[in-house]
């Protein structure tokens, strides 16, 4: 943790009981335990050992995180029907949407494969979306959380190791650069949706602090 940071290391947990555990938090990356306190507007927690961001609350985070969701999930909608990119080689042509890609492996063993790209690509990202607005509409609008909303959140940082929407951009860029001297591409609007959703999905996390959606769950639960 920073010497001037807002959190600072604490005591070895000796004790199970819920006040003393109430006021901490690891750091996902190394597991360093600290206590933590609100930081200062504009400023951020980092952990001393790996400096990974622990807490970064933004002003109007919530709001903004919301629209950045129901964008996401838009553009998955296109994303999925519309045509990818066009090769056009020794006279002969082919379209392909994303959903096209993920099926392109539909016989046999690989359809495992075909279910798999279709989820890490597609269907998780839009359901962490889902997950995320089930949390926090209620939260920015000063409600009651939805039922099980903890699980849901819970569910939702579960699942964004496994949204690899960015792992398939950089993995088209560079099959592109290698089919680029063989066809002539062309990009269709699926392309250009997927770029923006890439950009979207990141813009998005920088906005999301999980500490603070944490706090908000328990004090709206409390009240």
């Amino acid at each position: 943790m920073c010497p001037s940071g807002p959190i600072r290391k604490g005591p070895p947990v000796t004790t199970t009981s819920s006040a003393d555990i109430s006021d901490l938090i690891a750091c996902t990356e190394c597991d360093a335990l600290y206590r933590a306190t609100d930081p200062k507007p504009g400023s951020q927690a980092v952990c001393a050992r790996c400096h990974h961001v622990l807490i970064r609350p933004r002003r109007r985070a919530g709001m903004r995180i919301i629209m950045f969701a129901l964008t996401t999930l838009i553009l998955v909608g296109g994303a999925l029907f519309f045509p990818f990119l066009r090769i056009d080689v020794a006279g002969l042509s082919h379209s392909a949407s994303i959903l096209d890609t993920a099926l392109a492996f539909n016989s046999g063993r690989l359809a495992v494969l075909a279910v798999a790209t279709a989820a890490l690509i597609l269907v998780i990202p839009a359901a962490r979306m889902i997950l995320i607005l089930y949390v926090l509409m209620p939260v920015v609008f000063d409600r009651a959380p939805y039922p099980r909303a903890r699980q849901a959140f819970r569910l939702s940082e579960e699942l964004k190791p496994w949204s690899m929407a960015e792992i398939f951009a950089i993995g088209c860029a560079v099959s592109l650069v290698k089919v680029g001297d063989l066809a002539t591409i062309t990009f269709g609007p699926a392309f250009w949706m997927f770029t923006v959703l890439v950009i979207v999905v990141v813009i998005q996390e920088s906005f999301m602090c999980s500490w603070s959606v944490w706090k908000s769950l328990e004090t709206q639960s409390a009240s």
